[in-house]
């Protein structure tokens, strides 16, 4: 009897959790604003959806492809996913895809915008920082976070340890190691390029 009760109570919990591919199991979808207009990010629903081309491989030479640290300077913080999702809605964070232009330009996080890694440190006057006679006074920095191709893309480090050299304050500073490898591998919404 006990097992027909646990059984029938299965039966009963398997919708809950065959409802789609979902972001979380609470949350089917996330609402960013973008200069463009809103723009929805969920899953592909397709479970057998599979990355193809350039996204699938998963080795490429080192240098200049070597696995980022988790943290690519001191007080820069760690960040996945979900905390990227609910920076993408906080307007009071500014979310930079610090890859080069092309390659934004093929596909990007809704709602990023572009600084690429070599601009960054001439560019912080973008993300709260003055211009000033001795570089940036980034006193009223704002948060960010910065991401690139993934876990062996340099781009994001190199970003970030410069903005820090030119006067970023490091708390400030949230690195996406997963870049855009570990966004389409979860199937999440990429811009038009992709």
């Amino acid at each position: 009897m006990r097992f027909l009760l646990l059984a029938a109570a299965c039966v009963m919990a398997a919708p809950a959790f065959a409802d789609g591919v979902n972001i979380r199991r609470d949350v089917t979808t996330v609402l960013v604003p973008t200069a463009g207009g809103d723009v929805v990010i969920e899953r592909i629903q397709d479970p057998a959806h599979e990355l193809r081309g350039e996204w699938a491989r998963t080795s490429r030479p080192c240098p200049n492809f070597c696995v980022q640290p988790m943290v690519p300077a001191p007080g820069v913080t760690p960040i996945g996913e979900l905390e990227m999702l609910g920076f993408l809605q906080d307007p009071e964070v500014i979310v930079v895809d610090s890859r080069v232009a092309k390659d934004h330009a093929g596909g990007s996080i809704p709602g990023a915008i572009s600084i690429p890694y070599n601009e960054a440190a001439d560019r912080m006057d973008e993300l709260g920082c003055e211009v000033d006679f001795d570089g940036f006074d980034c006193s009223d920095a704002k948060t960010v976070a910065l991401f690139c191709n993934g876990n062996w893309c340099g781009q994001s480090p190199t970003a970030i340890r410069r903005m820090i050299e030119a006067g970023y304050p490091a708390d400030k500073i949230n690195y996406y190691r997963g870049g855009m490898h570990a966004w389409r591998m979860l199937g999440l919404t990429v811009t038009d390029g992709s």
